[in-house]
């Protein structure tokens, strides 16, 4: 089967919850950097939301579907990458949704926690050709940390950016280089690997 020709974007998603699990109220927010190649580079932009009552998993949801509806504004189907650290999320959409839709959105014990959120989110990846890669958090992978940054503000500050905005990437990459982090990262090079995965 051919691959198809649609544009690829990249995605790095996190999600924050201050004080996730206590029995209260609590601040959460959801991050990305999108990553696309035009004819001018590769662009990066960020998006966040966040909650003022919530949990990490229910902000992986919201912020992944956030996401992919944010791309289906563009008006075009993509080819999207999603990289997030949230077992929750990769393992929940790649494995556990088929069967719970072929059991007409049930589980073989109990409610599907988060239902709606779930049902949400496959209507959105639907819009795209979606794949899906997790990654350890917080190990060392710059673009990753720079998602939970994204989302630890929005969490922190209960902002949202309205749509994809610029990208203050490269500016906290070049602030934690100050602090001999990343000093040979490359990310254009960490995009054409990744971007390799979809072609």
């Amino acid at each position: 089967m051919p691959r198809s020709s649609a544009p690829i974007v990249v995605a790095h998603l996190d999600e924050s919850c201050l004080g996730n699990g206590r029995d209260s109220d609590n601040r959460g927010g959801a991050g990305g950097l999108i990553e696309t190649r035009t004819a001018s580079g590769i662009q990066r932009r960020d998006f966040w939301i966040s909650d003022p009552a919530t949990t990490n998993n229910r902000m992986a949801l919201e912020g992944a579907a956030t996401l992919l509806e944010l791309l289906a504004a563009r008006g075009a189907r993509l080819r999207v990458l999603v990289v997030s650290d949230s077992e929750y999320l990769v393992r929940g959409i790649c494995e556990w949704v088929p069967g719970w839709i072929s059991r007409g959105w049930r589980r073989k014990r109990g409610p599907i926690e988060n239902l709606e959120r779930w049902q949400r989110l496959v209507r959105a990846a639907q819009l795209h050709d979606v794949h899906w890669n997790w990654v350890r958090g917080h190990f060392g992978h710059a673009k990753n940390e720079y998602a939970d940054h994204l989302a630890v503000q929005a969490a922190r500050l209960q902002t949202r950016s309205d749509g994809a905005v610029p990208s203050g990437f490269e500016a906290w990459l070049e602030a934690k280089r100050k602090k001999r982090q990343y000093l040979t990262y490359d990310p254009d090079q960490s995009f054409t690997e990744t971007e390799a995965q979809l072609a």
